[in-house]
């Protein structure tokens, strides 16, 4: 075989038109597999999904909401929920978020602590257990209950959270909306969620803010109270008693060793208002009687005023500046891609009011044209992570490419050799995302270029360089010490050394094929099994027609 491979490479050596053949046809297939990516046919992920045995499902109604009325979304959630044959609980926590995991603690789930909010934890089979991965149930599942449980309250937002693959993160997609006008803010981060709401592959689109609402405010009347024979801290005590439950007497057990309270309250029923209006309040609280110092009973009403009043939403700085966020989740696509065509409908869409300057690579500054007030959109979550991973596997792709080539030059003192080495060594990335295409064809998801996959393609280089090395060098040993002619020694070399580097493209093949089926590290595996494949076929193909054409050896 090995004979038969030499007697190839010979005659291919020997005729120019063939050569040619080869060196076009390598150039057309690096061509195709980098057209593969801006052409959206592979596409490029920090991370692909976790399959975990868990996530979450945050409920969010309106400021104002009674814990009834959370219940019952609640309630429809976990209805649909618990039909899922590979579900085996579901956790409710009404009121409040749930215990802090991995990915609460960055989403904020301790701050959840108001009647219109609850977390719903739901508890899966184990991974190895199932077919279905999490992340596929919850994209499965997402339409359904949003469709039966969102649209019985409304402005109600249910919103999925998985366990991250990588860093944790805010959200897939975060715009950080700066400025110095608070109502500016909110105008341009309620822009930005219906410019979010409207692009395709967002989901779980919100605005990390208060909602301004109505409430109404009890202030007490000093000269009516004392006039009526009260107290401030009696009215006071009536209303807190109404409402949200005081001990007014203890009961003595003899099964317990201390003294049980006794709570005084309002019922459910009684405590909620038949309007959200300033009216409704008062005839609500006309019904609360105060018993005076000469027993005459005074209603509440007289000795209070009820005033309506905007709500005071915090606001959120971050570096010493006012800002606001506006974050979404991907629905099984990556976050790249959504993001550009969000950027692009902003662009458009804005410029009515705004104008805008772009900083940066996708931030943007815009300045109202009729107040001229300055507000910054910088982009962070996932997406932030993303880019500066990438920038970063970039830069030391970069790095392993310029110093392999000194290394090279060092070494062999030419330059023309040297980049015959770094030229077989980069062909690899022929094999990586070719190798993302054909797996993207065979599975359920879709298979993403991820951070793995260019970590591999950067660990490739170093191997696909040993090949070239170990050809280059006993090429030139040949020539020299056994004075063979230029081109058969080109292609005994490669045939000679064809079987180590098949067996330690085997070895490597072999090994990866346990990371090729991981969510996380899958990219990896892929990348090195095609990649080794298109680096042998390179230093043992493409390396000896380039050696023929130079003239250093």
């Amino acid at each position: 075989m090995y004979q038969k491979f030499e007697n190839y490479l010979r005659t291919v050596l020997e005729t120019p038109k063939k050569k040619k053949q080869i060196l076009w046809g390598t150039l057309a297939a690096f061509m195709i597999a980098v057209a593969l990516i801006p052409s959206k046919i592979v596409l490029a992920k920090m991370l692909p999904g976790k399959n975990s045995d868990t996530y979450s499902i945050y409920i969010d109604l309106p400021i104002g909401s009674s814990i009834e009325q959370t219940s019952k979304v609640g309630e429809c959630v976990t209805q649909i929920i618990q039909k899922e044959s590979q579900v085996i609980d579901t956790e409710v926590f009404l009121g409040g978020g749930a215990p802090l995991d991995f990915a609460g603690l960055i989403k904020g789930s301790q701050f959840k602590n108001s009647e219109n909010v609850a977390e719903i934890v739901v508890n899966l089979t184990k991974k190895d257990h199932r077919d279905e991965p999490s992340y596929t149930m919850v994209q499965r599942l997402r339409p359904q209950i949003l469709q039966h449980c969102e649209t019985l309250i409304p402005q109600t937002s249910i919103k999925f959270t998985e366990p991250p693959a990588g860093p944790p993160t805010m959200a897939a997609v975060v715009a950080e909306i700066y400025g110095e006008d608070t109502n500016g803010i909110r105008h341009l981060s309620q822009r930005v969620q219906e410019v979010f709401q409207k692009t395709k592959g967002l989901v779980d689109v919100d605005i990390m803010q208060d909602e301004i609402v109505d409430k109404f405010e009890v202030h007490v009347n000093s000269d009516k109270i004392t006039q009526s024979g009260l107290s401030v801290q009696q009215v006071n005590d009536t209303l807190y008693m109404a409402f949200e439950g005081m001990s007014i007497a203890v009961k003595n057990s003899q099964k317990a060793s201390e003294q049980i309270p006794i709570y005084l309250t309002l019922t459910p029923e009684n405590k909620k208002f038949d309007a959200h209006t300033q009216d409704a309040v008062t005839l609500k609280l006309s019904s609360l009687n105060l018993m005076n110092s000469m027993g005459m009973m005074v209603p509440i009403t007289e000795v209070i005023n009820i005033v309506a009043v905007k709500s005071n939403p915090r606001i959120m700085h971050k570096d010493l500046r006012e800002m606001s966020n506006v974050v979404a989740e991907t629905d099984m696509v990556s976050q790249v891609y959504p993001l550009m065509a969000a950027r692009t409908t902003i662009l458009e869409q804005f410029s009515n009011e705004y104008t805008i300057h772009k900083t940066g690579l996708f931030d943007l500054e815009l300045i109202d044209k009729k107040n001229h007030q300055h507000y910054d959109l910088k982009w962070d979550g996932e997406m932030k992570v993303t880019l500066d991973t990438f920038v970063d596997l970039g830069g030391a792709f970069i790095a392993a490419l310029l110093l392999i080539f000194l290394l090279m030059v060092i070494y062999y003192k030419s330059f023309a050799l040297s980049g015959i080495v770094l030229l077989g060594s980069f062909l690899s990335i022929i094999g990586v995302i070719i190798g993302h295409f054909i797996m993207n064809l065979f599975t359920a998801d879709t298979f993403f270029l991820t951070a793995t996959s260019l970590i591999g393609f950067i660990a490739l280089i170093g191997i696909s360089s040993r090949n070239s090395l170990l050809l280059i060098d006993f090429t030139k040993s040949l020539i020299t010490q056994k004075g063979m002619e230029k081109k058969e020694a080109i292609a005994y070399a490669a045939a000679t050394r064809a079987k180590p580097i098949f067996l330690t493209a085997a070895a490597i093949i072999l090994a990866s094929t346990l990371l090729a089926s991981d969510a996380v590290f899958g990219g990896l595996g892929v990348s090195l099994i095609f990649g080794t494949i298109a680096a042998v076929i390179a230093s043992l193909i493409v390396v000896p027609i380039l050696l023929d054409n130079s003239s250093v050896i």
